[in-house]
């Protein structure tokens, strides 16, 4: 930890919190506390977002090329440190160290990805259905933003906003989680080593959002917002931003439907499943959190399940063998805790785990329910754990309609053999995304994002980028 950087990033420089605050980080396998990082108040943030504000002209005007190549070296410096990355992820979030090193991996695929989409910006010329003009169209960068990253992937939110708004022009205030600080600070220094000129990018620590990004967005000269969180927390932010008019993309919340057929290969059911569900400890928004196993196979399905999370090792994820880490913290226990213990006083059957371990840190064993009553809190509350709840269906309309009666519509998984079964299903599903005969939907080339209350817009593939351009048309008389 000692070569980690613990001060705010602003102007390429690192520096104190003006009224010298400082937070903790917690290790989430023990309680016990890492380090203290810089704790921002509303003086640093205005001093970050000045820094921004001032770097931004001479930024838009950089070539293209230059932004690429910043990205790209950017990406073979945190590959090279895959595992210095890795093992400060796992101590201040608690993923196991293979997940972490995945994760860094994934990371660092934004910064390639977006390292080649740089070079491909471009506009367009046409005349115009009168004849009278000529539309030339170009883009260019939305302007100085603020990014606001969960704790659940630290690193690869962080390389999943950073790296379109570096593409395209684009500079930046980033406020991480309080949970997860390190993995940020950390990543900024590789981009500074990278090249990237001072100012570009700006990391604020806080454990005072409110007070930090209110004013940014309310002030008129941050003119981006890009959000991964929470739907409570978005909406606010989206009546923040309302004033400035500020514009925004939302990655929310999720409640995703996991739908296994009567013709499903159940072997690839119980794969995807570990997958859609155990993937970062069940704490992501594209976690499977609706088992729908239809009636003729749910006894088979959950019986694989059980045994499969049954033989799942938890312990901290440094240790050797670890496949499930600690959850992020008490309080995200207590509300797992809370959820599996409505679900069993409305009559769902215990088929592993459902325990709190006694001990210190903040595990959770891994957690298959059947029988759940369909008016449990955890059918319509994000779990963010390692439970799996299942219920049965006997018809295809039925199962839709369940799968769909929710605010959230990030992700949905679907197993089934029929083609003609799986495009029609995915099609009626209300969700952005759609896993089919797989467990894992997320990739750095594909568009992520959702519908409903699960978010705004889209971050990754060929359209991430288009969240930090705007079009300029430019009208030229026809001679």
């Amino acid at each position: 930890m000692t070569d980690t950087p613990t001060q705010l990033f602003i102007g390429g420089a690192w520096v104190d919190a003006a009224d010298g605050a400082t937070m903790p980080v917690d290790d989430p396998a023990t309680g016990e506390v890492l380090c203290h990082v810089a704790d921002a108040g509303p003086k640093d943030a205005a001093l970050a977002e000045d820094a921004a504000v001032q770097a931004q002209e001479e930024w838009a005007r950089t070539a293209p090329r230059v932004r690429s190549e910043i990205l790209r070296r950017a990406y073979e410096i945190i590959i090279e440190r895959t595992d210095e990355l890795a093992h400060l992820m796992t101590a201040e979030m608690g993923k196991p160290l293979a997940e972490a090193r995945g994760e860094v991996a994934y990371a660092a695929e934004f910064f390639r990805w977006f390292s080649e989409e740089a070079v491909r910006i471009d506009g367009g010329l046409a005349t115009l259905p009168d004849g009278r003009n000529r539309m030339l169209l170009s883009r260019r960068p939305v302007g100085p933003c603020l990014l606001i990253t969960p704790w659940n992937f630290p690193l690869a939110m962080g390389t999943r906003k950073i790296g379109p708004a570096v593409a395209a022009g684009c500079t930046m205030v980033l406020k991480p989680a309080p949970q997860t600080p390190l993995s940020s600070l950390a990543l900024a220094a590789i981009l500074k080593e990278a090249g990237l000129p001072d100012g570009v990018l700006n990391v604020v620590t806080t454990s005072r959002a409110g007070e930090v990004c209110e004013p940014l967005l309310r002030g008129g000269r941050i003119r981006k917002l890009s959000f991964t969180g929470s739907t409570g927390v978005g909406q606010l932010l989206l009546a923040q931003s309302a004033q400035a008019v500020v514009r925004t993309s939302m990655e929310l919340g999720g409640n995703a439907p996991f739908v296994v057929f009567e013709d499903a290969d159940l072997d690839k059911a119980v794969d995807g499943a570990m997958v859609a569900k155990m993937r970062n400890m069940g704490e992501a928004c594209t976690a499977a959190n609706r088992f729908f196993v239809h009636r003729s196979v749910a006894e088979e399905f959950a019986r694989r399940l059980a045994e499969r999370m049954d033989a799942l090792v938890v312990g901290p994820g440094t240790r050797d063998g670890v496949d499930v880490g600690p959850l992020i913290d008490r309080t995200g226990r207590a509300k797992v805790e809370e959820l599996v213990a409505d679900a069993v006083q409305r009559g769902a059957r215990v088929l592993v785990g459902g325990r709190t371990p006694e001990g210190p840190g903040c595990f959770y064993p891994p957690t298959v329910l059947a029988d759940v009553d369909p008016t449990s809190r955890l059918m319509d509350t994000e779990i963010f754990g390692p439970v799996a709840a299942i219920l049965t269906f006997d018809d295809e309309d039925e199962v839709i309609r369940r799968a769909n009666d929710t605010p959230w519509g990030l992700v949905g998984y679907v197993f089934t053999e029929g083609l003609d079964r799986a495009l029609r299903v995915s099609e009626r599903l209300e969700v952005g995304m759609v896993g089919l005969n797989t467990g894992l939907v997320s990739n750095p080339a594909a568009p992520f994002g959702g519908v409903k209350q699960s978010g705004l817009g889209r971050e990754g593939g060929r359209v991430g980028i288009d969240e930090f351009l705007e079009y300029q048309y430019l009208a030229v008389p026809v001679s």
